[in-house]
């Protein structure tokens, strides 16, 4: 075990594990080969041997005595990262494992019902789905061959078991399998014959359309029907307030009062704040509202907070058209330093989703924070959700009223690649997946980009920062470069050639 602890070094510490372990197994297994006269009797450090290693089967050390069915993979003793980082390098050199230990190591991870860490089955789908002439044979072993034709069929057009216990309560059910009975259909509901069925749909389509009209044109109206009307007068009257706030002793009041409106027990806080209107604050007041609206009593680690910024200073920095004030800049580094996840789903990322793009000063704000409240693997995990994760996952939070300012999709400008080179410039190990999507984005924006300064520095930086994860891209990269014209391509083509 002892001869792998430098490769396991290198997926726990590398910023390019692939590359580098890629090289340490070539060399491991020359000088083994070199070496195998003198110590036949010592284990082969080749890529077999290393699949064998992390198929091995363990026992976990906090097992009391159970059936061997509980013993899991070597892989799966170490932490996370290292897991996802080993899959992603058997993923980058597949062509020279043997791919049926792959494809069996891959589904393993996958499979067993075992709560797997998102990155881990990330890249375990990711090599599954990327080997080639993938066997089928596993199928085997579901046996569909011994049951009945019929049976399956019966089974498939079958009620539910929930749905059948439900059918036999009901007496007098509007249809045979579900159990609705006609008590519970109120006098207007809509109900078509092939008399009237065009006209009664086409009537349903006007009253949505006109629904849709009232819902856009009064937003208070909408919002007054989701809350009691006790609740609804107190949010107008503390609007009043969040703008007539004078001295820090009103401000803490204030506070008191907008978390106990908020969090009063079953009520919408989205809906409450967008009442309130918060963001229309001083930036002073603002500041002093985001220090303290969170008492640190709150059970939800994200909810709240993360509520707090979108609606405090959320739609202040979507709106920037100058520097942020140092007081609401301090205010939100510090809150983010405490609430790190909160600043991701409730501020970064609906920031960096503006649907505009982002400016020189949105740039700053999140250059910012990113910097000062995140670690370098948090950032670096949000550059992979951000670039190559689905619509889906990315997660945040923000006010209805605030929705028409955020896209689902990054709108890729010079100050997108400023904010990149920031964190570049930060040493954020970025992965494999972000740096090739990241290849992909400059290969589109070259021609758009081909005399932007800002854009041929970010190159300059991108090729000096990921050099040892660029080598399958320099080629591409190079013909892209060409097409530019700034003061620093002839620097980034020197780099791209050195690679």
């Amino acid at each position: 075990m002892e001869e792998w602890i430098p490769l396991l070094d290198i997926f726990l510490k590398s910023p390019s594990p692939e590359t580098e372990a890629s090289l340490w197994l070539d060399e491991a297994s020359i000088s083994f080969s070199s070496s195998s006269s003198s110590s036949s009797s010592s284990s082969p450090i080749n890529r077999s041997s290393f699949v064998s290693l992390l198929k091995k089967q363990c026992e976990p050390i906090d097992q009391s005595p159970s059936p061997s069915s509980n013993k899991v993979m070597f892989i799966e003793t170490l932490p996370n990262m290292v897991q996802s980082r080993i899959l992603s390098f058997l993923l980058y050199d597949y062509k020279r494992f043997c791919g049926k230990d792959l494809v069996w190591l891959a589904r393993e991870m996958l499979g067993g019902g075992k709560g797997v860490d998102f990155w881990v089955q990330r890249a375990a789908q990711n090599l599954l789905d990327t080997m080639p002439e993938r066997k089928f044979d596993w199928i085997s072993r579901l046996d569909l061959g011994s049951a009945d034709e019929d049976s399956i069929v019966e089974e498939f057009d079958s009620v539910p078991d929930w749905l059948t216990e439900k059918k036999g309560g009901c007496i007098g059910a509007i249809l045979p399998w579900l159990p609705v009975s006609c008590a519970d259909v109120g006098s207007e509901t809509l109900v078509v014959d092939s008399c009237n069925e065009e006209d009664l749909m086409s009537q349903g389509r006007e009253n949505m359309e006109v629904d849709h009209r009232e819902a856009v044109d009064d937003d208070d109206h909408e919002i007054n029907v989701a809350l009691q009307p006790d609740v609804h007068e107190m949010a107008v009257n503390l609007r009043a307030k969040v703008k007539s706030c004078e001295s820090t002793c009103e401000v803490l009041a204030l506070c008191d009062e907008i978390r106990k409106l908020c969090l009063g027990k079953g009520r919408d806080c989205l809906r409450v704040l967008a009442l309130v209107e918060p963001w229309n604050a001083e930036d002073e007041t603002a500041a002093v509202l985001l220090s303290n609206l969170h008492s640190g009593s709150e059970e939800e680690e994200i909810g709240w907070p993360s509520q707090i910024l979108c609606s405090t200073v959320l739609p202040k920095f979507l709106a920037l058209e100058k520097s942020a004030s140092r007081v609401l800049m301090s205010a939100t580094v510090e809150f983010c330093k405490i609430h790190q996840r909160a600043g991701e789903y409730g501020l970064v990322f609906p920031m960096i989703l503006r649907k505009e793009g982002i400016n020189s000063f949105i740039c700053e704000v999140i250059a910012r924070v990113l910097k000062e409240c995140w670690h370098l693997g948090h950032i670096s995990a949000f550059c992979q959700k951000l670039l190559c994760g689905r619509t889906e996952e990315r997660k945040f939070l923000l006010l209805p009223c605030h929705r028409d300012l955020i896209s689902d999709d990054l709108t890729w400008n010079e100050s997108l690649f400023i904010l990149f080179q920031n964190i570049l410039t930060h040493d954020v190990p970025l992965t494999q997946g972000s740096v090739d999507c990241l290849v992909s984005k400059v290969q589109e924006m070259a021609e758009r980009y081909c005399k932007s300064l800002k854009f041929g520095n970010f190159l300059l930086h991108f090729i000096s920062k990921c050099a040892t994860m660029l080598h399958a891209h320099k080629y591409p990269l190079i013909e892209s470069v060409k097409c530019t014209n700034s003061l620093v391509t002839k620097s980034i083509l020197s780099k791209l050639n050195a690679l």
